[in-house]
């Protein structure tokens, strides 16, 4: 392994990458030219081998400490982490106190079984409670693995993937030419963007098309509102850890709290209806449904936004409204619900 963490290039594989392997296996198992389909087996003495890296949570450490600006420290901050049970319990709290912070660290004994349970980025109840509890400046949450996170105010209020790259792309030590979030970031985070006159453009759901559309753009700041944060002059990967250091250099640098570092940020109204089917039908096939789709975002042009998704799991359509106006996105969401219902059955 490279001295240096920072020197190792990592990314996901490929939509087509995946695809060739998903091939490859599904032609060896399917191979009739042996009596029983299966995987062929090699001598384990041609296997390989793994070397534990004895050294590899200190050399973690270290690389997350080095993405925080080294003139600053966190000898003042009261810093609430959740640690979700997971990867991160052990390595986060350290950072932070090896930083200068005062952390009160929760969700961090994990006992194989309660990782993410009603903890982390995916539940940020009880961070929030904790940060209130503690008089704490600030609360981060990261999930089971380690690649997500949502951070809470000193007033107890979330911030979610949205808000915190609106932090870092307006409030930065630079100023984002750009940033990429994924067809489920909020509308207001856009409109906010566009005041800052930052570029901003929607990749599919998944860090990996993220990843695709800065790497196209040339931008290094981008995201996912469930709180995959990329920030590719920092790291290669989304990491919690270092997405949340990279907002506590922020705060230290503009000497403000979150609260005032996103009052920029004004999160619109979204409601989100599930039409489940008898059996999966494309409504944009419908010429009913598609006049309905496109009056429905002609209402909402520049002030909100309509999206329709079908799930790759189930028989399911998913009606997202987003406005400014919070009875309309209710009602709109619905109606709209009730006629993919009445036409696809």
């Amino acid at each position: 392994m490279a001295s240096s963490f920072s020197q190792v290039t990592a990314k996901k594989l490929t939509d087509e990458m995946q695809t060739a392997i998903n091939d490859k296996l599904t032609a060896i198992m399917n191979d009739v030219s042996s009596d029983v389909a299966m995987m062929p087996i090699l001598d384990p003495a041609n296997l390989g081998k793994n070397n534990r890296i004895d050294d590899a949570k200190g050399r973690y450490i270290e690389f997350c400490k080095g993405s925080f600006p080294y003139q600053y420290d966190l000898s003042h901050l009261t810093v609430v982490v959740d640690c979700a049970n997971g990867a991160g319990y052990s390595v986060a709290p350290r950072v932070m106190r090896e930083l200068g912070a005062n952390v009160i660290a929760i969700n961090n004994t994990p006992d194989g079984i309660n990782i993410n349970a009603e903890c982390g980025s995916t539940h940020p109840e009880s961070l929030q409670k904790a940060v209130l509890e503690h008089d704490a400046d600030v609360g981060i949450a990261l999930d089971g693995d380690g690649d997500r996170i949502v951070m809470v105010d000193e007033t107890g209020k979330l911030v979610d993937g949205d808000g915190i790259l609106y932090v870092l792309a307006t409030q930065g030590k630079t100023k984002a030419e750009g940033v990429v979030g994924t067809l489920m970031s909020n509308m207001g985070l856009e409109l906010a963007l566009k005041d800052a006159d930052i570029h901003f453009t929607r990749a599919k759901v998944g860090d990996r098309y993220v990843m695709q559309d800065l790497e196209a753009n040339g931008w290094i700041l981008g995201g996912e509102p469930s709180g995959h944060i990329l920030c590719l002059d920092k790291s290669r990967t989304g990491d919690a850890i270092i997405a949340g250091l990279q907002v506590l250099a922020v705060m230290q640098a503009r000497e403000r709290a979150l609260s005032e570092l996103v009052e920029g940020f004004e999160v619109l109204p979204q409601k989100l209806v599930n039409v489940r089917l008898s059996q999966m039908q494309d409504p944009f096939k419908h010429e009913k449904l598609v006049a309905a789709f496109d009056k429905a975002q002609a209402t909402l042009e520049g002030r909100g936004r309509l999206l329709i998704r079908q799930s790759g799991t189930e028989p399911m359509i998913r009606v997202m409204v987003e406005s400014d106006d919070e009875i309309e996105c209710d009602v709109m969401a619905n109606d709209l619900a009730d006629l993919i219902k009445s036409v696809l059955g």
